[in-house]
């Protein structure tokens, strides 16, 4: 989950909100109560969840980017100032600092 500390010039940052944590407790409670035909799903889900919550919050801020350039059907060269552009385009509110910063975790992360 992602959420916008109100960008503007003096704040200019991506505030990530982990709840895995939260996720993976309710997996581990559904798995304590399956069936023995739910509990393969349940656990494939649970493991997901594992990875998903060791991933740094680098690499969760460059995903959110190529999803974001994604949404704005951005095709091009991540590392370039079109990049930044449709980035710009899909948070109206995102400052160029930012975009260009969020743009080097992204580049430096490939989706």
């Amino acid at each position: 989950m992602t959420a916008f500390a109100r960008l503007n010039k003096e704040n200019n940052f991506v505030l990530l909100v982990r709840d895995a944590d939260v996720v993976a407790a309710a997996l581990r409670q559904a798995l304590d109560d399956a069936s023995p035909e739910e509990r393969p799903g349940l656990e494939r889900a649970a493991a997901l969840v594992e990875s998903t919550a060791a991933a740094t919050e680098t690499q969760l801020r460059a995903r959110w980017v190529h999803s974001r350039l994604a949404a704005v059907g951005f095709t091009g060269d991540i590392a370039s100032v079109a990049a930044v552009k449709a980035l710009r385009q899909a948070e109206p509110k995102l400052s160029l600092v930012a975009a260009v910063q969020l743009q080097k975790e992204a580049t430096a992360h490939p989706g």
